[in-house]
């Protein structure tokens, strides 16, 4: 592995240099206080322009290192010592990774985003989290970054601080710590298991005495993050409530955080393991398959590109299925999967990023040229021939080749998600053309970040499958490849041209042939969930309620019974202590330092 000097200077380039923007943008955001001498002007606070130009290219040392095999950074001393590396599957998935998070910060403080100084922070720092999550070596290391980049996250769901992203921001912490729980339960079995290093992970799980326990967990852990169903439900609130930016990168780069959660820690290519592989199999298929109804129901076109992630995300979930029941295809998956996430992520984040970009530059001749770019992001995401996103489907028909669900192929199953695909875009552009243009001007720094991220759409997934990963054949020229992968689309827009002409004809309930997200709101699921929610909340309270009453009656009576003062003054010392933040805080500690003991024990 590569460890010069300068191999060591990039790593340190690459995760210390954004979060010194980052914190460099925080405190020149921290408001001054006035003059103590009203006569004397308060000192005007430097605009950060320099750090806000400075900030796209703190992606570039990440993409540097992509350029260097096996590029690996070892610091003993840091944690239980901190491991990097990117190897064949970070690789890529690095590199897009950066692309896009360039393009984001770019159309953020280049364009003169308005309140973009905290958003530009919140980027860089789920930038770090996200590359470390791609490199991490051990699992103390992955789990810092995955924690990092996902609770970091949550500063862009809430970003305009709406009632709309506050709800957003609820929803998607909720199944942030349910899914940071999950994830660190996990990785302590495994670690315990001997799976401290990531590449022993596999094997340690496949041999450890809580396999099932394990696989359970990294299941629930990072199909949230991924958007499994019925886990899926913060994507579709999130994605609105999110500037276009930050969706790009959502989209783009963190949900496959899970991808790469999954095919680190799951047994894939150690241990056969059907039962989980096949319910993986039929909720990441039914993930796929359902988001299309929910997302054609809505009335936002970010909404229907988040139902749109959803079921892509399903149909990556399912490769993982398939080589979790079946070892042996696990070396054709696994490539599959990072080919197919290349392409999906430049694609969505042009999608995502090009929804602005339609509504501030999509005037005179420049009109066509986003047309243009937006259909060619539209084409890849449905896997057309010639775009990068059928590079990604031919190798995934050809790694699950002889798997059957039901009796049925899954080869004839995959395509149908194309269609799927189809109907959402198509769905989504109609939505985005009869918005109604911006006519104020805008930067043109915001055109030109996107039409860089179409132009790696168009030319990164082709070089790095050909460079980078090990897929033993691509799409050629003859009939058959093309027909496979035309016919999904071609159905696809049948359909949608079917169901146009009955809403022309009236032959459609209102709800069908107008839909507006009120027939099914945005995180359908979420919904019902919340009103139980309230209602656990409620009840829970009123349970609180009774048991403080006990508890002030029992308090009392102790007081009457024990004539001295001190111990009242003992005991008032003691619940005002557990009261405060710190002694809450404390107790919660000591609470989870048993769970774990105990769990380390058994």
């Amino acid at each position: 592995m590569a460890s010069a000097p300068w191999i060591a200077a990039l790593w340190a380039a690459a995760l210390v240099l954004p979060l010194v923007v980052a914190a460099a943008l925080g405190v020149t955001s921290v408001p001054r206080r006035p003059a103590v001498d009203t006569s004397i002007p308060s000192p005007d606070r430097p605009a950060p322009r320099l750090l806000l130009l400075l900030a796209p290219l703190t992606a570039l040392p990440a993409l540097a290192l992509t350029a260097v095999p096996d590029a690996a950074l070892e610091v003993p001393w840091l944690l239980v010592g901190t491991h990097l590396h990117v190897d064949g599957v970070a690789r890529p998935l690095v590199l897009v990774s950066a692309l896009l998070y360039a393009a984001a910060l770019a159309a953020v403080a280049w364009a003169g985003f308005r309140g973009g100084r905290g958003l530009v922070a919140f980027l860089l720092v789920c930038h770090v989290g996200t590359t470390v999550v791609f490199t991490a070596g051990d699992t103390a290391t992955f789990y810092l970054g995955y924690s990092l980049m996902s609770f970091a996250a949550y500063g862009l769901v809430v970003n305009s601080r709406t009632v709309e992203a506050l709800r957003a921001g609820r929803v998607y912490i909720v199944l942030t710590v349910i899914s940071e729980s999950a994830v660190l339960a996990a990785l302590i079995l495994i670690t315990a298991s001997g799976g401290r290093v990531v590449a022993d992970a596999p094997l340690a799980v496949a041999e450890s005495d809580h396999t099932a326990l394990i696989v359970a967990l990294l299941l629930v852990g990072f199909g949230v993050k991924a958007g499994t169903l019925p886990l899926h439900v913060w994507l579709p609130l999130a994605h609105p409530a999110a500037p276009p930016a930050a969706s790009a990168v959502l989209s783009g780069a963190m949900v496959k955080a899970g991808l790469m959660g999954w095919l680190r820690f799951l047994p894939l290519g150690e241990a056969e393991l059907p039962g989980w592989g096949l319910a993986l199999l039929v909720l990441a298929l039914a993930g796929a398959f359902l988001a299309v109804p929910a997302g054609e129901l809505q009335g936002d076109p970010k909404v229907v590109l988040a139902y749109s992630t959803i079921s892509q995300m399903g149909f990556l979930a399912a490769l993982v299925g398939v080589a979790l029941a079946s070892p042996g295809l696990a070396p054709a998956v696994v490539p599959a999967a990072v080919a197919y996430a290349v392409h999906h992520a430049l694609a969505k984040g042009a999608l995502f990023l090009g929804v602005p970009v339609w509504s501030h530059h999509a005037h005179g001749a420049r009109r066509w040229v986003v047309m243009f770019g937006l259909g060619g992001a539209a084409l890849a995401v449905a896997g057309a021939p010639f775009s990068s996103g059928s590079v990604g489907k031919y190798a995934a028909k050809n790694a699950v080749e002889g798997v059957q669900l039901g009796g049925v192929d899954l080869v004839d199953l995959l395509p149908l998600i194309a269609t799927g695909s189809t109907l959402l875009l198509v769905r989504a552009g109609w939505l985005l053309v009869r918005r109604e243009p911006d006519s104020r001007p805008r930067a043109d720094a915001e055109l030109w970040a996107w039409l860089l991220l179409v132009a790696a759409g168009i030319v990164v997934p082709w070089a790095v499958t050909d460079r980078w990963l090990p897929l033993t054949d691509v799409p050629g020229l003859d009939p058959v490849a093309l027909w496979d992968a035309t016919w999904p689309i071609l159905l696809g827009l049948a359909i949608a041209a079917l169901a146009l002409l009955l809403s022309r004809r009236h032959l459609l309930p209102g709800w069908a042939a107008h839909p507006d997200g009120r027939a099914l709101p945005p995180g359908d699921l979420v919904v019902p969930e919340e009103r139980l929610a309230r209602v656990a909340g409620s009840v829970a309270g009123s349970a609180l309620t009774g048991v403080r009453q006990v508890r002030d009656r029992g308090v009392d009576g102790l007081r009457r019974s024990v004539p001295s003062a001190a111990a009242g003054r003992a005991h008032d010392a003691l619940e005002a202590g557990l009261s405060s933040r710190p002694g809450s805080g404390a107790v919660v500690v000591l609470f989870c330092l048993a769970l774990i003991t105990a769990g380390v024990l058994s």
